[in-house]
């Protein structure tokens, strides 16, 4: 059995660089367990995000393609989206399928939690399989969304990936686990 040693830090003094609705940076000072101290240490603060593999009674995979800006690419995706406070994964999850592509319905499974950077940003994102969706009504975008959908196969999902055309590694690890193993 291996044996486990206290790693956490000790905060010493924390202080916001910026306060945005998009983005949050602290700059903290740390004591490390071997006594040495890092006065500049930054993290980026996030709500929880969540995410969905959604796939349709005769099993199309909901897809939705957006440009964005970060990467300046327009890509494939699959649906995602913020947490609200005080809302739980599986609901903001379903509110954004809902909201982006129309879908609803089905049988919800949490596929597996991830984290984007575990260095230097402090939330997690909530990976879900929703089987058995179905198209309820439109979109309900909001003002700041240009999402168009698609519906692929399993095999073409599978060659997306394999030819890195799913390039958010959110989006791709669940994609990956869920072709190679299923749920």
């Amino acid at each position: 059995m291996v044996k486990e040693r206290e790693m956490r830090w000790e905060t010493l003094d924390s202080e916001y660089v910026i306060r945005r609705p998009w983005l949050t940076a602290r700059r903290d000072k740390v004591r490390l367990p071997t006594g040495a101290v890092n006065d500049e240490y930054y993290v980026l603060e996030y709500p929880d995000w969540v995410n969905v593999i959604a796939i349709t009674a005769d099993g199309m995979f909901v897809f939705v393609r957006q440009y964005r800006h970060g990467i300046a690419e327009t890509s494939f995706e699959i649906c995602a989206g913020v947490m609200e406070d005080g809302e739980q994964p599986v609901d903001a999850i379903k509110r954004e399928l809902e909201e982006e592509t129309g879908y609803a319905g089905g049988r919800w499974t949490e596929l597996m939690t991830l984290s984007q950077n575990s260095s230097t940003c402090n939330n997690i994102t909530h990976c879900f399989v929703a089987e058995g969706v179905e198209k309820k009504h439109m979109q309900h975008l909001d003002d700041t969304e240009d999402i168009d959908v698609f519906l692929f196969t399993k095999d073409e999902v599978r060659g997306m990936l394999e030819r890195n055309e799913i390039k958010q590694a959110l989006m791709a690890a669940p994609l990956w686990r869920y072709i190679c193993n299923g749920v």
